[in-house]
């Protein structure tokens, strides 16, 4: 199954909702969308340049990355990283699931809580804090407070431990990085936040973290030279798009993303990311949410099993789950647990065979259930597979978005509290509004 790739999509749990008969039935649509996207013709189309992932950076860039990522493990205890949405997710995404010490790298600007400003910055206290900062404009509230508030964790070699990652010619941020003389990163121009993951964007804080960036950019380009079939029965990336679209017609209009790995948890965020602000836009699109499991079919689960048929699942599984931790034989057995300690292949002893098996029974049980699921199947958690899991993931929310006839590189309902909150305190070129909670109803007892 893995001759070519380390993933694979499983779709028999789709049936009789999705066939391959019905997928198959799409082709033209699929060779359209994928004609307009590779030729730019699509819209929005100046933001395609994640395409190609290993044209995204030179070697000269690759380089330096590599080079001032080192630099900074070693005058460093933690780097924070601060920005939001596509600045900081596909990084944290890799960094979770890899890293040996992914507690190396903290992150702030992914919100405006007083509390968890303080609370990190009481973290960090007495650490050796470098800064990257990733803002295309710089002037992004969230991320622009954040350094306001954190500034001074590097301040004691602010020129060597604050990294700028913005705009290559204009904006706040790329001012600042001139300025102080702090060393500067690009965000490319033809490519958005949430496709960023393989530029300087993701990679730097990725390679501070200790995973090998080459090996993921190999795994993702090797992922896109197989995503140039237009057939779907021979590119699952495609299969993957045409069945979400299928489901969606049918009424279907929630995918849960359920993970069985709890180190993927940001994968899934980043994930919810990248197909909400692709899709969601001119009263269209599935809804992505996102699941825990075993975890969340302890909450979640009787929902999911029984509750409105408006949803599908699509499971991402680990094929290899790591350490082969052994379920170890206990003399009184007052748990019941001695039928597994006691199977005579120890391979059906470990927990990842357990957790495999849970996977299993949830995904035949939801089918019975009548929700329909599919599978991404990841042979091993390592850099290659996880930078083929991204641009998987990537062709197949383009390719998807433009079947939908919906931009999928623009984000234009993200501006609209972004436009108020500047209204309402009052920016420079707004016009200003009062705070409405004053007109506010409210229940109370």
């Amino acid at each position: 199954m893995f001759e070519k790739l380390p993933i694979a999509l499983r779709t028999d749990y789709l049936r009789p909702d999705v066939t391959d008969e019905m997928i198959s039935a799409r082709r033209e649509q699929i060779e359209l969308a994928d004609h307009l996207l590779r030729s730019r013709k699509c819209r929005g189309a100046a933001f395609t340049g994640w395409l190609h992932p290993d044209g995204i950076l030179n070697q000269e860039e690759l380089v330096r990355i590599v080079e001032t990522a080192d630099r900074l493990r070693q005058e460093s205890d933690v780097l924070l990283l601060i920005g939001i949405g596509g600045s900081y997710l596909g990084a944290r995404a890799v960094i979770e699931a890899l890293a040996d010490e992914p507690e190396r790298v903290a992150y702030a600007g992914t919100n405006i809580s007083a509390a968890y400003h303080a609370r990190l910055r009481a973290k960090l206290e007495g650490k050796r804090v470098a800064i990257n900062v990733v803002s295309k404009s710089g002037t992004t509230i969230e991320p622009a407070i954040a350094l306001r508030l954190m500034k001074d964790l590097a301040s004691y070699n602010a020129e060597r431990l604050i990294v700028v990652t913005a705009d290559a010619k204009k904006g706040a941020l790329r001012k600042l990085a001139d300025e102080e003389g702090y060393e500067s990163f690009v965000v490319p121009s033809d490519i958005g936040g949430r496709y960023s993951v393989l530029s300087a964007v993701g990679l730097l804080p990725i390679a501070y973290a200790g995973i090998d960036i080459n090996k993921l950019r190999e795994g993702a380009a090797r992922c896109a030279e197989l995503c140039r079939s237009t057939d779907p029965l021979s590119n699952p990336a495609y299969y993957y798009a045409v069945a979400r679209n299928l489901l969606l017609e049918q009424g279907l209009v929630i995918e849960l993303l359920a993970v069985f790995e709890p180190h993927l948890h940001y994968l899934a965020e980043w994930w919810k990311q990248l197909f909400g602000e692709s899709h969601g836009k001119e009263r269209t699109g599935v809804f992505p949410s996102s699941a825990l499991y075993t975890t969340d079919l302890h909450s979640l689960g009787q929902y999911v099993q029984e509750g409105r048929r408006d949803l599908f699942e699509t499971f991402i599984e680990i094929r290899d789950g790591g350490p082969a931790l052994v379920v170890p034989h206990q003399e009184d057995d007052a748990d019941q647990l001695n039928f597994i300690a006691d199977k005579p292949n120890e391979t059906e002893r470990t927990l990842n065979y357990v957790n495999r098996v849970a996977y299993e029974a949830t995904a035949l049980a939801h089918r019975h259930g009548g929700v329909p699921n599919m599978t991404v199947v990841v042979e091993k958690l390592d850099a290659y597979a996880l930078g083929a899991l991204l641009y998987f993931f990537e062709i197949a929310c383009a390719v998807g978005g433009i079947m939908l006839g919906v931009n999928p590189f623009d984000q234009p309902g993200v501006e609209a509290y972004k436009r108020n909150m500047s209204e309402i305190l009052g920016r420079p070129g707004y016009t200003q509004r009062p705070l409405e909670s004053g007109k506010a109803r409210y229940v109370t007892f």
